[in-house]
């Protein structure tokens, strides 16, 4: 009698132990590989317990820890009849032969949603495991680590939260504060980002009395690192303005940055243009962006030659510079394929030639009325699907 209760003080010791322990590795913040680690010693060491595997949900159901195993359960996925399971059970050799090396599955259960499944094999017949402290011991221990990735998402939300305020505030700074609205040009424009930050960059910069230069841009990516690539563009755009006015160095220029921030990741389409109010004349490239429409009393030009996309390659394969004459009416329309590639239902892109009839130049009485026109017609056209990209606008209307 005296050996027995010594025995049960054995047991009732090592139990106490065993929690002083994992509670002393939870609190020095140990991390999850060290936690299941002690999780297999202590079943196997002091609960008489010879074969085991963990199953914890993750993503998916994964096993997290095996011992005594001649299968690698690593590679074994639970079945829908498992997962079912919701109390202590004996393993059924005839419905679950993958897991026949176990005699018993113990389900780790915190409110009312089963986290893990414990599969567990006796040393002997002679021992009993005590399988209340099994799933209070595995509990303990599950949480603990569901509370460490509740901590690692807060600080992740919280370094992405600070990361989309830092691209937000840089992309503020991308767009002029002040576009112009005289007898000579007026422009409107419109930014829609399709998440948080977007790549789309649009600029306009008085070079001298004469002449201004307007351009738009689209980066390939969104956040942070296109905010910054953006910006440099920007940057390096405003200084080169200062020095030239000659569009195929500017281009060739901004090639050469854009290459040397993204290693060929990331690419830049842009269309950029010089207008002379005093030649009456547009001079533009156009760098592998979207086609661009000048409406003129005439007719319509599309302004689609120029060069390649920017960031590609080392060095542009060709760059052509042409002027547009223009005439005592235009409307320069630019745009990001946010818009031209917004999609349907039906799988349909709303393409050029549905922006053509919004932009004509019976249409430029108001603006920004005829920029809410065509997002209002995008809206109608989508349906129910989203946009899949930024759309930005840029409507200059160009008198003499």
């Amino acid at each position: 009698m005296h050996s027995v209760q010594t025995q049960d003080s054995l047991v009732k010791d090592l139990k106490l132990s065993s929690l002083l322990e994992i509670t002393q590795a939870i609190n020095a913040n140990l991390p999850e590989t060290s936690l299941y680690k002690i999780f297999q010693f202590t079943l196997l060491a002091n609960l008489s317990v010879g074969k085991l595997a963990l199953f914890v949900k993750d993503e998916a159901w994964v096993c997290k820890a095996q011992m005594g195993t001649q299968t690698d359960y690593t590679k074994v996925e639970l079945t829908e009849e498992l997962l079912g399971i919701k109390v202590i059970t004996p393993i059924s050799l005839d419905k679950s032969k993958a897991f026949s090396e176990f005699d018993l599955l113990i389900p780790i259960i915190h409110k009312n949603d089963v986290l893990a499944f414990v599969f567990i094999q006796k040393k002997s017949d002679k021992v009993e495991v005590d399988q209340a402290f099994i799933q209070t011991f595995t509990n303990i221990i599950l949480v603990a680590i569901e509370n460490k990735k509740f901590a690692r998402r807060e600080l992740q939300q919280e370094a992405l939260k600070k990361e989309m305020q830092i691209a937000r505030e840089v992309q503020n700074h991308l767009f002029p504060k002040d576009l112009p609205a005289t007898d000579k040009i007026s422009i409107k424009s419109f930014y829609l980002p399709h998440q948080t930050i977007g790549g789309d960059y649009y600029d306009y910069i008085d070079i001298d009395e004469d002449r201004s230069l307007v351009c738009i841009a689209d980066v390939s990516g969104k956040g942070v690192p296109a905010a910054i690539l953006m910006s440099n563009v920007q940057a390096a755009l405003r200084t080169m303005v200062r020095y030239t006015t000659d569009l195929s160095k500017i281009v060739f220029q901004l090639n050469d940055l854009i290459l040397q921030h993204t290693k060929g990741n990331r690419f830049v389409t842009m269309f950029i243009g010089i207008i002379d109010f005093t030649r009456q004349e547009l001079t533009y490239i156009n760098a592998g962006h979207n086609t661009i429409p000048l409406i003129q009393q005439d007719g319509n030009v599309l302004l689609d030659k120029g060069s390649t996309i920017l960031g590609m390659f080392e060095k542009l394969p060709f760059i052509e510079v042409t002027a547009v004459p223009l005439q005592k009416k235009n409307h320069l329309f630019l745009y990001t394929d946010g818009l031209s590639e917004c999609m349907n239902e039906a799988d349909e892109e709303f393409e050029l030639e549905r922006i053509i009839p919004f932009v004509q130049l019976d249409q430029l009485a108001d603006q920004a009325a005829m920029i809410d026109r065509i997002i209002a017609a995008t809206v109608e056209f989508k349906g129910s699907r989203s946009y899949n990209d930024d759309i930005t606008l840029l409507s200059c209307n160009i008198q003499f």
